[in-house]
């Protein structure tokens, strides 16, 4: 855990993200800002993830330098979880955003995600994960085997402590938004019906979090529920999590008019993964079926993409060579065809060296692919 110093107070609002669309949209390309829901936050439509690398100090040296360049040179979109690299990315992420507020950057322009959902082994993955799990959870009292699917625990207790742990670790008072992360995994090992009472508690426990002002938002992270047929066991309808978070809402504000406070929805998406807007699965309850993408618009629900350089390899393959010639190599291709998908708000991509950073940097300083191009793009692939 980090040193224990007074954390920094604050928010992303919309004064404090036009002040920074302002200040450095004159370095990105022309409509590089997404508009987050009615809040009128400007995020940038590309973000920097804290997932890869290995657990090392010069990893995290990497880490912090590169948050301090990103959020330099207009992205000022943050994500990370509670067990990424053992928890070390929340703390490299710390330094970096130190070394922002000391030049000058404000807490209210930047957007900062957390997640939750997966065990968190500070000293590495345990040599007797059972006996691991009983002296450092079920001691205390934050989780019992029975609420194990594999390495993944959402029980109440053990995501209020995440949600603790980040905040403590990041040194932020508020976060902008904490993400159940892989909710499906519940799924997969329970069943559906119980998956989704665990995370109807999940948001409850979100709900009282926002309350207390620790956040301002929460949702779902991802991998296969967003993208899965209707009929998959494992497939997520988006206007559900809204009930469940519209119960939440009223059993922890004790108000039946109460307003939920789910926003953001996160899934994969790059060019081998593009059933978040090609797949149509999902009920609005507004007359249609849409894909996840267009449900998520029609809903008022913030979508950011994972995943934009498919683990890294989008840094090699090259589908879109042909169709995206201007751009200097495959990476910064896919985080074009990302960023550039309609309904997509902000694609994450996990950046853990200064050489992968500068190709978001330079996807940046360009335009998104107009719509009806990007359309094009699978007309051709018919």
């Amino acid at each position: 855990m980090s040193r224990a110093l007074p954390l920094v107070a604050g928010y992303a609002t919309r004064r404090g993200t036009d002040a920074y669309a302002a200040r450095f949209g004159e370095r990105c390309g022309a409509g590089h800002f997404s508009d987050f829901l009615n809040l009128h936050l400007k995020l940038s439509s590309l973000g920097l993830g804290t997932f890869p690398g290995a657990a090392t100090d010069e990893v995290d040296a990497d880490y912090a330098a590169n948050v301090e360049r990103a959020l330099a040179g207009g992205i000022n979109v943050i994500d990370t979880a509670a067990h990424y690299r053992y928890g070390r990315s929340l703390l490299a992420l710390r330094a970096g955003l130190e070394r922002a507020f000391d030049a000058g950057m404000m807490r209210e322009q930047l957007f900062v995600v957390a997640k939750g959902g997966f065990l968190l082994y500070p000293e590495g993955p345990p040599s007797d994960p059972a006996a691991w799990f009983d002296a450092n959870i079920a001691a205390r009292g934050l989780g019992t085997r029975a609420d194990l699917a594999g390495h993944h625990l959402i029980s109440p207790a053990y995501l209020s402590w995440q949600l603790e742990f980040a905040r403590a670790a990041l040194g932020l008072d508020t976060l902008d938004a904490f993400l159940v992360d892989q909710p499906e995994l519940q799924v997969a090992a329970l069943g559906k019906e119980q998956g989704q009472r665990k995370l109807a508690r999940c948001f409850a426990v979100l709900e009282q979090a926002v309350k207390q002002n620790k956040l301002c938002g929460y949702g779902v992270s991802s991998f296969e529920s967003l993208r899965a047929a209707t009929d998959a066991p494992l497939f997520q309808s988006i206007a559900a999590l809204l009930g469940l978070a519209e119960d939440a809402a009223k059993l922890v504000w004790k108000d039946p008019q109460a307003r939920h406070h789910l926003r953001i929805v996160q899934l994969p998406f790059n060019p081998a993964m593009t059933e978040g807007f090609t797949r149509f699965s999902q009920a609005t309850g507004q007359g249609n079926v849409a894909s996840t993408l267009q449900a998520a618009h029609q809903l008022r629900v913030y979508a950011m993409s994972s995943h934009a350089l498919g683990k890294g390899r989008f840094a090699h393959d090259d589908p879109l060579a042909a169709v995206l010639p201007a751009l200097a190599n495959p990476a910064q291709r896919a985080l074009q065809f990302a960023r550039s998908t309609p309904g997509i708000g902000t694609a994450l991509a996990g950046v853990s060296t200064p050489a992968h950073l500068e190709d978001l940097l330079a996807v940046a300083r360009v335009s998104p692919m107009p719509r009806e191009e990007y359309l094009r793009l699978y007309k051709r692939a018919e």
